[in-house]
C-alpha cells in the first residue's frame, strides 16, 4: 500500500502538503521534513483490538449533567495538586515537560507512591528496563502492591495492559519513545508522537482512566 507524503516543521508541528524552505507557521527557517501519514488500519486486524475508539459513547442532555461528577484525587504533593487545580482528575490526560535530566521521571515516580495507596497504577517506560525501575524506586523509598511496572515502547501492549490489569492511573516516560505500529513513521517523529498521544487521550476518556505523560524539551526550548 503506497503511502501519502507530508511535510512537518520540527519546530512547531505545522503541516503542509510541500516541502518549503520556512515554516509559514512559526517562521523557523529549514525545520520541514518528509515524513509518511499514519496508515489507516485494516478492518481486519481493528476488529479484534482492545483499542477505546471501539467503544461507543453516548450524548447527554445538558440539564441531566452533575458538575459534581467530576472526581479529583491527590497527588500526594500539594504543589502539584495546586496546579492542577486541586488534584488530578480522573479521565484526565496530563503533560509533563521539561528538559531531558531536569526530574521528570523522578517526580512522577514519587507521586506513584501516594497514587497506588488508593488506586492501581501503571508505571510504563520506555527508557528504562523494569530492573532499572526498580532501583530507582528503591532508593525513593516507593512501593506497593498497586503500582505496576511495564517496559514497554508498543502503544498497542500498553493500552492492552493497561486494560487488563484495570489500572485507573497510567504513567507514560517518555511519550517520544512510544510507536503505533499502524504509523511507518519514526519513534519520536511528530506523526508518531501525535497519534500516540490521541490514542492515549482516548484510552484515558474511554475508561476514566487518568494519564500522564512525560514529553521532553528540545533545544530550542519546544515540547
Amino acid at each position: 500500500m503506497k503511502t501519502r507524503k507530508m511535510f512537518y516543521c520540527t519546530q512547531c508541528g505545522n503541516e503542509t502538503p510541500k516541502w518549503q524552505g520556512q515554516c509559514t507557521a512559526c517562521g523557523a527557517w529549514n525545520t520541514i521534513v518528509e515524513e509518511p501519514d499514519a496508515v489507516k488500519p485494516s478492518s481486519s486486524k481493528s476488529s479484534g483490538s482492545k483499542s477505546p475508539r471501539n467503544r461507543k459513547s453516548s450524548a447527554s442532555p445538558i440539564s441531566q449533567l452533575d458538575t459534581q461528577e467530576e472526581i479529583r484525587f491527590s497527588t500526594g504533593m500539594k504543589e502539584l495538586d495546586r496546579v492542577l487545580g486541586g488534584g488530578a482528575v480522573v479521565g484526565s490526560l496530563v503533560l509533563f515537560g521539561g528538559a531531558p535530566g531536569i526530574g521528570k521521571s523522578t517526580l512522577l515516580l514519587q507521586i506513584s507512591h501516594t497514587i497506588s495507596k488508593g488506586r492501581k497504577l501503571l508505571y510504563v517506560s520506555g527508557e528504562e528496563s523494569e530492573k532499572q525501575i526498580k532501583m530507582r524506586a528503591e532508593r525513593l523509598n516507593v512501593s506497593g502492591e498497586n503500582l505496576l511496572v511495564l517496559s514497554e515502547t508498543n502503544l498497542s501492549d500498553i493500552i492492552s495492559s493497561t486494560v487488563d490489569s484495570g489500572s485507573k492511573v497510567l504513567i507514560i516516560d517518555s511519550i517520544q519513545t512510544l510507536y503505533n505500529e499502524e504509523n511507518n513513521s519514526s519513534p519520536g517523529s511528530i506523526s508518531q508522537v501525535k497519534d500516540c498521544t490521541m490514542s492515549l487521550m482516548q484510552l484515558a476518556k474511554s475508561y476514566e482512566i487518568t494519564v500522564f505523560l512525560i514529553g521532553h524539551v528540545n533545544k530550542e526550548g519546544a515540547i
